[in-house]
């Protein structure tokens, strides 16, 4: 699959973009595509220091500024002085995309406490305190501002073995049209992506049957790609989108308009 190219995507060129989790999988190839359109990239880490560095250095050879912030989602503090230090350095955040996230799989008469939390933790609290922090500081500018949400498709059909997960996710979509009502006032557009299966090294050794189940059943006929997900936040981050608010773009290669039946 050849993956087009995206420069001079309107109303991205020259924007801050802030991506957690963006050291890796859905997250690297979201911000290596705001680079390529253009935008300076703010991207956190949790542990892979050396894979965030990559990404930056990788998006620098676009010519774009980029720089590297450790943040742990699941912590209650340090949201705040994140986006305080991100913004002193790139003078503003104009874009949030929430991306940082964990799926463990247990039988949900197994899910351990502290597993519960934590996912709920990271996909939920995370989310809120870092958008907490990034809105009120857009609304004080007066500049308005966008933030995408990545939920997953299991947020609408869940799957066994992810009820944590599948419980997060439905919340991500439902807090996502919370803060589209609300920040709206302030020029704030908020709106959701839910992907599919996205490939990620190693995901056709590990889970075999789950891929080709997968493969056979969509539409489409093919996992799909980190910058599928990326194209799609860079449409609803960009002026393409600026009557776009509250929605949840599925994003799954036709999955879920597949016949149940």
């Amino acid at each position: 699959m050849v993956t087009p190219g995206i420069s001079g995507f309107p109303g991205i060129a020259g924007k801050t973009v802030l991506v957690t989790g963006g050291s890796r999988g859905i997250g690297r190839g979201i911000a290596l595509r705001f680079a390529e359109a253009g935008a300076a990239v703010a991207l956190t880490f949790t542990s892979s220091h050396g894979e965030a560095d990559r990404v930056a250095e990788e998006a620098g050879r676009q010519g774009r500024t980029a720089r590297v912030y450790r943040w742990d989602a699941a912590s209650p503090s340090g949201a705040r002085d994140l986006v305080a230090e991100v913004a002193d350095h790139f003078d503003g955040i104009d874009i949030l995309v929430n991306n940082a996230g964990i799926y463990p799989a247990s039988p949900l008469a197994e899910i351990p406490l502290e597993e519960w939390d934590r996912v709920l933790d990271v996909n939920v609290r995370g989310m809120h305190l870092l958008t907490q922090a990034v809105t009120g500081w857009m609304a004080r500018g007066q500049t308005g501002g966008a933030v995408v949400n990545i939920a997953s498709i299991e947020g609408l059909d869940p799957a066994p073995n992810h009820a944590h997960y599948a419980a997060s996710k439905g919340g991500v979509i439902m807090y996502t049209r919370a803060c589209a009502l609300e920040l709206s006032k302030h020029g704030i557009r908020v709106n959701a992506v839910s992907p599919g299966l996205i490939w990620q090294e190693g995901i056709e050794e590990s889970w075999p049957d789950g891929v080709n189940r997968y493969k056979k059943a969509v539409p489409l006929k093919r996992l799909g790609m980190p910058e599928d997900v990326a194209d799609a936040c860079l449409f609803l981050a960009s002026d393409l989108a600026r009557w776009i608010t509250g929605v949840n773009l599925v994003v799954d290669g036709g999955l879920s308009a597949t016949p149940r039946y």
